[in-house]
């Protein structure tokens, strides 16, 4: 039991980190480190009867739950009662490392946060899966009030969401003004620029600190665009994007005039390399969608240079939204690495070379492309 007890608190609390919630994942990982902790007393009372060493500890825990109960206040109800619990918890640990524990207070306690863990975790499990407070939280007993000043700054740039018809628009006219924003993907957060403003697509490079010599994709919505293009495709190159498109993979394919009529323009020269072009029809609707209101993106991760990918829009806005005219925020991403990306410039002649093996497996990749082959 104290080996679940304090897995389930570590658990919540990296899950509450992956959600960007730090409070949450403060809290519940001091939660695992107490409860751990209270366990250990236990076990060793029981084996060698010495738990002093553990009153220092108890003590830490008590000044650090009570800053924990002031932020959690300003949050919600049961988190603030939750914290209110650990904190009579960690009374009890240092009773008992004093050995002058009274076993009706521990029982007592140990209901309390039962009853409370049990509430939460409903509410929360139920609120999330039909998007409502169908269970109440309570609402935060504190609440900041920001200076007049504060209140009148402006956000680093607009986040509208990418479910409203009216984000969608806001982010598309930024975009064909020649802005440069951050989109959600089917794979992590990107960078996007409209293929008609080159200048737009060298605002990204300097936006990520991106080398000049790695060449920038292009995203369209569909692969019917491509085919109206003309490019001079080979049949086993149609068969084998006809098989991975829509989705997570992008095709290296070679660059020509062609691309001025899939509606690049004047960004022709900032795409690709000069002899090529990594192509992408992505698997998420509302980016789809944001092309067919654009036309073809320059598309690159939402990440300074170097650094780990961007899977959520407050990730995006956090690092780069200060450079960033919008953001459309879509919560967290479908994956946590970025597309895989395949050489087909001379699929006819020795096949395909995996580049970059991303979101799906090369081994996968490789599979799809013998299948097609062998058709």
């Amino acid at each position: 039991l104290i080996l679940i007890g304090g897995f389930v608190q570590l658990l919540a609390g990296f899950l509450a980190f992956r959600k960007y919630d730090h409070l949450g994942g403060a809290a519940f990982l001091t939660f695992s480190a107490l409860w751990s902790s209270y366990g250990a007393t236990k076990v060793l009372s029981a084996a060698a009867g010495h738990t002093e060493g553990f009153t220092a500890g108890s003590i830490a825990f008590l000044v650090l739950n009570a800053f924990l109960i002031i932020l959690a206040s300003s949050f919600n109800v049961v988190l603030l009662c939750l914290t209110l619990a650990m904190e009579l918890l960690t009374v009890c640990f240092l009773l008992f490392t004093l050995e002058n524990l009274p076993l009706p207070f521990e029982i007592v306690v140990l209901s309390i946060i039962g009853v409370i863990c049990f509430y939460g975790a409903t509410a929360s499990l139920t609120n999330c899966m039909f998007g409502k407070d169908l269970l109440m939280m309570g609402p935060p007993l504190l609440t900041v009030q920001s200076s007049r000043k504060d209140r009148e700054d402006p956000v680093p740039c607009v986040c509208p969401k990418s479910h409203l018809t009216s984000g969608l628009r806001t982010i598309a006219e930024l975009l064909n003004m020649g802005a440069v924003c951050g989109v959600p993907t089917d794979t992590v957060y990107a960078l996007a620029a409209s293929c008609k403003h080159p200048q737009a697509i060298e605002k990204v490079y300097r936006i990520k600190d991106r080398p000049q010599e790695k060449p920038i994709c292009i995203f369209i919505s569909n692969l019917e665009q491509l085919r109206a293009a003309g490019p001079p495709i080979s049949p086993l190159l149609w068969e084998f994007m006809e098989n991975v498109y829509p989705g997570g993979i992008g095709c290296i394919i070679q660059k020509g005039e062609w691309l001025k009529k899939l509606g690049v323009g004047a960004g022709y020269s900032r795409v690709g390399t000069q002899d090529s072009i990594m192509i992408r029809v992505p698997d998420l609707t509302v980016l789809v969608h944001l092309i067919d209101m654009t036309g073809p993106l320059a598309i690159t991760s939402a990440n300074p240079s170097g650094e780990v990918d961007s899977t959520h829009h407050d990730m995006v806005i956090s690092r780069l939204g200060h450079k960033l005219e919008g953001v459309l925020c879509d919560g967290e991403s479908d994956e946590v690495v970025a597309s895989t990306v395949v050489n087909c410039t001379k699929i006819d002649e020795s096949g395909i070379t995996i580049v970059r093996e991303g979101c799906i497996p090369a081994g996968k990749v490789m599979q799809i492309f013998e299948r097609v082959k062998n058709r």
